[in-house]
């Protein structure tokens, strides 16, 4: 174990006791952090995602490709903000933006981190089989959901990804999923609860992405329906515990959050109340 991981675990080993969280048996709804613990660690980054993986979360990453043609992790569309050097993803060659270095800009301890390819992501989960997490892929870029789902099934781990992003909004790319594998999990998103039947009967979908608290009949219908659940978007991904219950009440499968810790310490806070 190399120091900046050792470093990065405890830190937040020290967070996770102190919030009294979950056992790695702890039920549903399951916790997916947004670009990983990106309140502790820079997004996006193996480091990041190793740490979720340590502590029985799951994750959120996104996909871009570069100018050669090769699929990395990194949500801006150019890599100014999270390395420390500049342009777009898409003018760049993945030996370039491996140049940069994608941690000094969140701490001087992360330095030399760099921004992955989607496969070393795949490749680090599937070293994580025996919990059961969600992995959240968000897919900022166009035509790159079939390579994805290629390499998902390549290293074993398609049945814990969730496909969002463009996935949730575009027909087409949920059929582009569908078509490479009946067995990738998409979703379609309901804003609000008129859009709710209609991301419920789309037969391309396994999840409904919903962007508000639902009813618990909505949730009941969900699951009649043979699907689940994701929860995201302002409702629950800032430091809202009220709405986080709320969501656990219903009956949510999954939800997206920058506070992956604090949720779980709510979530295990209310278990022991009931």
């Amino acid at each position: 174990m190399n120091r900046l991981f050792a470093f990065l675990i405890t830190s937040i080993a020290i967070l996770f006791f102190t919030l009294n969280v979950h056992s790695a048996n702890a039920a549903p709804p399951l916790i997916v952090a947004h670009r990983g613990l990106l309140k502790v660690a820079p997004e996006n980054t193996l480091s990041n995602f190793r740490a979720c993986l340590e502590l029985r979360l799951g994750f959120e990453f996104d996909v871009q490709r570069t100018k050669d043609g090769h699929l990395v992790c990194i949500h801006d569309t150019t890599v100014n903000r999270t390395t420390n050097g500049s342009g777009n993803v898409s003018d760049l060659t993945l030996a370039e933006v491996k140049q940069f270095d994608a941690g000094s800009w969140f701490d001087p301890r992360f330095a030399g981190e760099k921004v992955p390819t989607v496969e070393q992501v795949l490749q680090l989960a599937s070293e994580y089989q025996r919990h059961p997490i969600l992995i959240a892929v968000d897919f900022k870029d166009e035509n790159v959901e079939q390579d994805v789902v290629r390499l998902a099934k390549k290293h074993g781990i398609l049945n814990r990804l969730i496909f969002i992003g463009r996935t949730i909004q575009e027909p087409q790319v949920r059929a582009n999923i569908k078509a490479t594998s009946e067995k990738a999990e998409t979703a379609a998103v309901a804003n609000n609860a008129t859009e709710f039947p209609a991301a419920l009967a789309d037969s391309r979908a396994d999840w409904v992405y919903v962007r508000y608290i639902p009813t618990p009949a909505e949730i009941k219908r969900v699951h009649a329906a043979g699907k689940r659940a994701f929860i995201a978007g302002p409702t629950v991904g800032g430091k809202i515990p009220e709405n986080w219950q709320e969501a656990a009440s219903v009956g949510i499968d999954a939800i997206l959050t920058d506070y992956p810790l604090e949720l779980r310490a709510v979530l295990k806070q209310k278990a022991v109340g009931d």
